[in-house]
Formats: structure tokens, sequence, C-alpha cells
């Protein structure tokens, strides 16, 4: 599988196509310790090597299932994100009760929001020990929409710090929004944003500020999101489609249903044409997308690698349903 250097850190290489590890988290429900292994060993086999991870995902969960499932493999054949913001705190008070942020995982510990310097090191010495790795590559601040000025002022230059010692080899911010992230691009020393949902087939708002920020600054893109949590996850969208995680509203269900139907035209789908869609700008290197078994893998990277006509693209333009 292609993979592409982070620009400002050319040791660093993505793979186009990324694992995303939130379900190996219970994201949504409950899945075995075998299910996930065979999904990261079904993702290896394919050419996968970058894999992302974050402790907000099952608590921790998702980084220790990672973690052993890569543990055994030459470890400079692969890249591990994760994410500082969020520290991981006991409550034993809760344990009893299931996490109440969509993680099929028991409440043993809480979230608190922490972007100092201090919370930066704490949540990276953790995550290194969940995941029981010698390193992680490539580190983002995660959600950082209300923490702007502690996050600038105080979590970036820990990690450009860390960078500076080979601690962490590329840093970065991950969120649900382009406009912070272009901020993130033009006023501080990072290498790598990912933009979760906001550069798809469905909406393009990152094109008109990330994305060309990005391209300037030398700033690698990796996309997440690209199905807008699920919207564009099925040939035609269902009644039950979400977006942003919640339920789909009618007007953009159907106007995923109108692209769908013109991509059926020229001879796609809607999740391949999605797929293809957020590689068509150089800012983007990669691809991360969630998947959750051996099976979901196989569809991804069959649905990556179908071949898209390039009169596709003009041809949602002209229809209003993309930014031309």
């Amino acid at each position: 599988m292609r993979s592409v250097a982070v620009p400002r850190r050319p040791g660093v290489r993505l793979t186009a196509l990324g694992f995303g590890a939130a379900q190996g988290g219970n994201l949504y429900h409950a899945r075995s310790e075998e299910t996930v292994a065979a999904a990261v060993d079904a993702a290896w086999a394919a050419g996968m090597r970058y894999f992302d991870t974050a402790p907000h995902y099952g608590l921790g969960l998702s980084e220790r299932r990672l973690g052993a499932a890569l543990r055994a493999r030459p470890r400079d054949e692969y890249v591990v994100s994760t994410k500082v913001g969020r520290l991981l705190v006991p409550s034993p008070e809760t344990a009893h009760l299931t996490d109440a942020e969509g993680f099929a995982v028991p409440a043993d510990h809480r979230r608190v929001w922490d972007f100092s310097r201090d919370g930066v090191l704490r949540s990276l010495e953790a995550s290194l020990t969940r995941t029981g790795l010698d390193r992680i590559d490539v580190v983002y601040l995660h959600d950082p929409d209300e923490h702007w000025e502690q996050a600038a002022t105080e979590a970036v230059p820990a990690l450009v710090e860390l960078r500076e010692q080979g601690v962490v080899r590329a840093i970065g911010a991950g969120m649900n929004q382009s406009a912070m992230l272009t901020r993130f691009v033009r006023e501080t020393d990072i290498d790598v944003v990912m933009c979760a949902g906001r550069f798809t087939l469905l909406e393009q708002g990152a094109r008109h500020d990330l994305l060309p920020a990005a391209d300037l600054a030398g700033v690698a893109v990796v996309i997440a999101g690209v199905y807008n949590s699920g919207l564009l996850a099925h040939d035609r969208p269902p009644a039950d489609a979400t977006y942003d995680y919640r339920p789909a509203p009618a007007g953009l269900r159907d106007r995923a249903i109108r692209i769908a139907r013109i991509c059926e035209r020229f001879g796609t789908t809607l999740p391949e044409a999605a797929l293809a869609y957020v590689r068509t700008h150089p800012a983007v290197v990669s691809t991360v997308v969630g998947m959750g078994d051996a099976g979901q893998v196989t569809e991804t990277v069959r649905r990556a690698g179908a071949e898209i006509p390039a009169a596709l693209w003009p041809a949602l333009a002209s229809a209003g349903l993309l930014v031309p």
C-alpha cells in the first residue's frame, strides 16, 4: 500500500489508508479481544502501517488492544498516533456503570480535560504504559475546541519539546472542525492535523480554510470521519443513518441520496466515492477509517481500490453537490 511522507517530518510515512482503532475501544457495542486482533491482522496483511488510537476510546481499552496486537511486529515498520488532552482519572464510585460517551466499557475512569504541559506529559506516559510500545510516533491534541489558549501556549510547546528530544516524531491536532485547525496550522509549530468530518463528499468546509493553509505551510492533513459517522457508509443512506454521531437531519440525508444516485449513474457507490474524493486534495496524505473487525477491513480496502470515473466530480459540482 502506498505511503506518503509527512512533509515537515520526512522520516514519518503514513500509508494512504490508516486503521482507526476507536471501535477497538468498544465504540457503540462490545467486541472481543480476538475480533479486534483479527482486524489489526487483516489491516497489516492489506499493507496498512498507520494505526490511530486515543485514551478517549474506551477509556484506554483501544490503546491496550492496539498495543497488544502490534507489539510483536517490527517496530520501525509501522506508525502509531495517539492523542492528549483528556486525562483518565480512576473513578471507582462509577465503576458499576457503563461509560456515558458511547463506549461499551465500565465507567471505572473519568475523562478530565487538561492541555497543560504536565497534563501532556502525564497523558503520553500513560499511553505508553497502556500500549506497551517503546514510543508513540505522532501525538495529536484531541478536540481542544474550548481550550485554545492552553492548548496553543502550553500543550503545543510541550509537544515541540518532546519532538526536539526525539520522544515523539511528529505533532499536531485532531478535531471535528476546520477553523481552529487552521489557526493551529498558521500560528503554531505543528506537523500534521487530523480533520474529522469537515472535508468529505457531503461537505467541504475545510476546502476554504484548512486545506489551503496546510498546503501553504507544508502541514500534512489526515482525513477522518470520511463517512460523516455513517451517512456516507452505505450505497443508499438508510432511514436511521447517523451524522456526527447523531441521527442525520432529513436535509442532509436527502443530499446524500442525491449524491448516491449520481454515483450510481457513473458505475460507483457512495462509500467508494467518499473514500476517493478526499484523496483529490494534495495536502491530504492519509485517510483514517474506523474498522472493528476483519470483514470491515476487507470491505474498506475494496472500496478504497475502486476505480472512480474522473467525470463524477464535475457532474456532482454541476448538480450543486460538490465544491468545484
